[in-house]
């Protein structure tokens, strides 16, 4: 069943000092001189000289810059502040520095090292992928300023336990949604993190205990851990418990304690769990949370055990257009047209496409029309073309290949870069092409992000 949203709760906001990134966002080195500079300086009371940890200086601009770019984007403004009023006031007397752990340090390089490699590529104009030009793609805004409560003010203490951080980070970045859109507007992204979620089980395959909630590192490279996983597996979880005991009137007052009480500190899924149940310990009586598979939510790969029943009026538009386009022959391709896409938002879109790449892949025909009629390749919105050109690569078409790989060289979001550079492998055609371009490509690409693509393609 569907939530509703309640009114926001009268409480301070502090002022952040850092937001941390998702792991597949990290772009490409040179996006602290990117970033800034769409931004015009803002008067703010954060504080004006915060040092960075050194993992963070090269993949986003200082909180200043950020909160110049989220005050351009008017329409969120009163939507953050709803929701930050769920969220706890503290003290703003938190240090002002951190000291990183050594193998932090060596792992990417200053800004100023990071320009000084970038002018040695003159051709290539690293891109800004959450900027569409219409605020679609405000969420990646709204997620990193959430990081200021979960994954800053609260920690995860070990790699294992990192969905702490990610799943509640997602959860409050969806709940902006819902205060700035509605309530369908939260369950529409839920679905669509959902299929997020079903492609990095696929990837890893059902049975991979990397896809547990809580993993197991023993011996394992963290960053082989990347993906949606404990987003999405993080979020639906707490949609979950969220629906199980009454709703957001309910889990929001939970949600501002457990900040409250981890302010500062590190913590692991036993922990939450523990504060989770002591809070709802009248309920815990009644034996309402006896039917939670803890076991199963938390320590078993694959999916999780229960799909919330997500809204999914704003998905309709989409699955009849899927439906239309896989069922369509290509003698009979003449039924589509531009009025296909009228009242579709960015995001409508962006699930047709992903909708499309769970079916088999569409002919070079199928996929030439759509570009006549929907313009696809002239879609600069970077979630819209990620879909499309993956599309492209599965129906074998060459026209997709060079637009690819320029947007893989771009920028450097792992969600993008990952997946694009796998399906170019697969594509005999642009193999060796694919391969080229990586290896030229490779030293100016995040540490992480090169380190998993050359798994991906089997160089060394």
């Amino acid at each position: 069943m569907a939530s509703t949203s309640p009114g926001p709760l009268a409480l301070t906001l502090p002022a952040p000092t850092s937001a941390n990134p998702r792991p597949e966002d990290l772009p490409v080195k040179s996006a602290t001189i990117q970033m800034a500079s769409p931004s015009p300086a803002v008067a703010t009371t954060a504080p004006t000289s915060v040092t960075p940890r050194p993992e963070d200086c090269a993949v986003k601009p200082a909180f200043v810059q950020t909160a110049s770019t989220f005050q351009q984007l008017s329409t969120l403004k009163p939507a953050a502040t709803q929701m930050a009023s769920s969220l706890p006031a503290v003290s703003t007397t938190a240090p002002t520095s951190v000291t990183p752990s050594p193998e932090d340090c060596a792992c990417k390089p200053s800004p100023v090292q990071t320009a000084s490699m970038f002018q040695q590529l003159p051709t290539l104009k690293p891109a800004a992928t959450q900027m569409a030009g219409d605020r679609s793609l405000a969420n990646v805004v709204a997620h990193e300023i959430s990081h200021s409560w979960t994954g800053n003010l609260v920690t995860n203490r070990t790699w294992e336990h990192f969905w702490l951080n990610e799943g509640h980070t997602v959860f409050v970045e969806r709940k902006i949604a819902g205060r700035m859109h509605g309530e369908q507007t939260r369950q529409f992204a839920a679905l669509g993190g959902w299929k997020d979620l079903y492609n990095s089980v696929q990837t890893f395959g059902e049975t991979n205990l990397l896809t547990n909630l809580v993993p197991r590192l023993d011996g394992v490279d963290p960053d082989d851990a990347f993906s949606s996983v404990p987003y999405e597996k993080g979020f639906t979880l707490l949609y979950y418990l969220e629906e199980l005991v009454g709703g957001p009137e309910k889990f929001e007052p939970f949600l501002r304690k457990y900040i409250e009480t981890f302010k500062y500190k590190c913590l692991d899924t036993e922990e939450w769990k523990a504060f989770l149940l002591d809070y709802f310990k009248k309920e815990v009586s009644e034996g309402l949370f006896d039917k939670v598979d803890w076991k199963a939510w938390l320590h078993t790969p694959g999916m999780p055990p229960i799909k919330p029943s997500y809204d999914i009026t704003l998905a309709d538009v989409c699955s009849a257009l899927c439906q239309r386009w896989s069922q369509a022959t290509p003698d009979n391709l003449d039924q589509f047209s531009p009025q296909d896409l009228e009242g579709m938002s960015p995001g409508q879109k962006t699930e047709f496409l992903a909708q499309l790449l769970l079916k088999p892949p569409l002919s070079i025909q199928h996929i030439e029309k759509m570009d006549q009629v929907y313009g696809m390749s002239a879609n600069n919105n970077s979630e819209i073309k990620f879909r499309w050109l993956r599309l492209g690569i599965r129906a074998e078409w060459e026209g997709a290949v060079d637009p690819a790989l320029t947007f893989v060289t771009i920028q450097g979001r792992m969600k993008f870069v990952r997946p694009l550079y796998r399906d170019l492998f697969g594509f005999e055609k642009a193999r060796e092409k694919t391969l080229t371009t990586f290896k030229q490509n490779r030293p100016f690409m995040h540490s992480t992000t090169a380190s998993l693509v050359a798994k991906d393609l089997k160089v060394q």
